[in-house]
């Protein structure tokens, strides 16, 4: 059923009755959407509500079972990524497909590069087209740049202006700020209307319900691959798509802890980096949640990185138990007891290709391996007993983590430092670009490591979350401690404000 009255020009793109069948699952069943020329619509669901498999549809990677696509009113098929690049469709990802080492104008006009009259690449049109089109959207980039010296927001711009250089008619943009500042962020914003004003129909899939609201002009609710609902932004609050996605009455609360904080178990003292990071400290109890929060460049993920020994530091003491314990290297940070969920899932947390079970008992195959030989059957028991425990939704766990959706992907992950039965875990953005019921299951798991006697160590950029989940918290600044926060000091307002500086010696001079 759609909700309210608002009038809407005819849409340029629409799906009727889609339904999308896998090995096991239905993905889709029968769903419907539909985009509206110079207007936004968000897709809106938990993680596996069918989302993606919608993008990969409208973009050509799968085909429907059932169902029809309509341009313009007249059935189409997009059997290839190309055809559906040709009819005008684009998306902007997460994780933005582009070709580090290929320069800006090569990257925008990649497959469709202006030609001389002898077949060649004609460089100098190029540069000039990419330039146009970057100054068009507010872009001071230079095209003949290599994209691999660029910042992840600007490559979300290059990737704005590609879409552009093809003439998309509707321009998806799937979790686009997940990697932004919040002045990026803003950029983004105002390209949106860049884009809107062109006429352009755009489909927004994020979790964050401000932007949703701030953007959006229509919604429509998916869950667990069905059509729930549509309508426009104005006739819904935050309360109503919550129940729509999940299907009952969800308030964005943290689960009541009781923490029994026991003995120190990790002391940092003093730890220094050229670049990164300058004097840093810090203890950490048995059963305690240490939240580390900061803006985007304070160096949190770079001062994780060098506790379990990705990098080094030029000097620092680390402690276990009041023992200095020198780690080199993520292995002897793993058999020291400590292990690292990192923020970039994809690169670093987990092998895409390989199936879920391996994923999870790669750092423990020592455990589960007899001369030489991994017991199969101890290996699938060890996977769904950390996968179970995290609630991991997938058809079996032979199935690629890679096709598995963020917030499961996130789940294997962390299932897969677990089985190492660490003390101490640190979770580096544990929730990031994951939707309400994943973030739920994350947040009760960590409550739950915590009264086994676990320690956590939680690096977020999303306030409720550290003052949901944390103990104490650590903010940092420009690569250095701003304030060390707990009980009634532990508030939005100071946390924005030693972040950003605002009030303090520092900022004054």
């Amino acid at each position: 059923m759609e909700a309210g009255n608002l009038t809407k020009p005819k849409e340029v793109l629409a799906l009727l009755g889609i339904t999308k069948v896998f090995p096991g699952v239905k993905a889709l069943d029968g769903v419907q959407l539909k985009l509206f020329p110079g207007q936004v619509t968000s897709l809106i669901g938990e993680n596996g509500a069918g989302k993606s498999t919608v993008v990969k549809i409208l973009t050509g990677i799968y085909q429907p079972d059932d169902g029809e696509i309509l341009l313009d009113g007249a059935p189409v098929s997009f059997a290839t990524a190309q055809e559906a690049a040709d009819a005008g469709v684009t998306a902007i990802h997460q994780e933005t497909v582009l070709f580090e080492e290929l320069t800006v104008a090569e990257n925008i006009f990649v497959g469709h590069a202006p030609r001389t009259r002898w077949g060649l690449i004609d460089t100098k049109k190029q540069l000039e087209l990419a330039r146009e089109i970057l100054d068009g959207i507010g872009a001071r980039i230079n095209p003949a740049m290599k994209l691999k010296d660029l910042s992840i927001a600007s490559r979300h711009l290059v990737a704005i202006a590609r879409a552009l250089s093809v003439e998309a008619r509707v321009v998806i943009m799937d979790e686009p700020t997940a990697a932004l500042s919040q002045s990026e962020i803003e950029e983004l914003y105002a390209l949106v209307e860049t884009l809107k004003a062109r006429g352009k129909a755009i489909l927004f899939i994020s979790h964050k319900f401000d932007e949703i609201f701030r953007i959006s002009d229509h919604f429509t609710v998916f869950r667990d691959g069905q059509y729930i609902a549509s309508g426009p932004m104005e006739d819904t609050n935050e309360a109503e798509l919550v129940k729509m996605m999940v299907g009952r009455p969800v308030e964005q609360i943290f689960r009541k802890r009781t923490p029994k904080i026991g003995a120190e178990v990790l002391k940092v003292v003093g730890y220094c980096h050229p670049t990164e990071f300058d004097d840093m400290g810090f203890t950490l109890r048995e059963g305690e949640i240490l939240g580390f929060y900061g803006l985007i460049g304070a160096g949190r993920s770079e001062f994780m990185q060098s506790l379990i020994g990705i990098t080094r530091p030029s000097k620092g003491v680390t402690r276990i138990d009041g023992k200095i314990k020198v780690i080199r290297s993520p292995a002897e940070a793993i058999n020291a007891g400590i292990v690292y969920v990192p923020e970039d899932r994809g690169k670093q947390g987990a092998i895409l290709e390989m199936p879920i079970f391996q994923n999870v008992t790669l750092p423990s195959l020592g455990r589960i391996s007899a001369k030489g030989f991994v017991r199969l059957a101890e290996e699938f028991a060890m996977a769904r007993e950390y996968t179970e425990r995290l609630d991991l939704r997938a058809a079996s766990l032979e199935t690629p983590v890679g096709s598995l959706s963020g917030g499961n992907q996130q789940k294997v992950v962390i299932a897969k430092w677990l089985a190492t039965t660490p003390r101490v875990i640190i979770l580096d953005e544990p929730t990031k670009g994951i939707d309400i019921g994943s973030k739920a299951a994350v947040h009760d798991f960590m409550a739950e490591l915590t009264e086994l006697g676990m320690s956590v160590i939680m690096v977020s950029s999303e306030i409720p979350e550290v003052l949901g989940m944390s103990d104490r918290v650590i903010v940092m600044r420009e690569g250095r401690i701003a304030a060390e926060l707990d009980g009634d000091d532990l508030t939005p307002e100071n946390l924005v404000r030693h972040a950003a500086g605002i009030g303090t010696k520092e900022a004054a001079a």
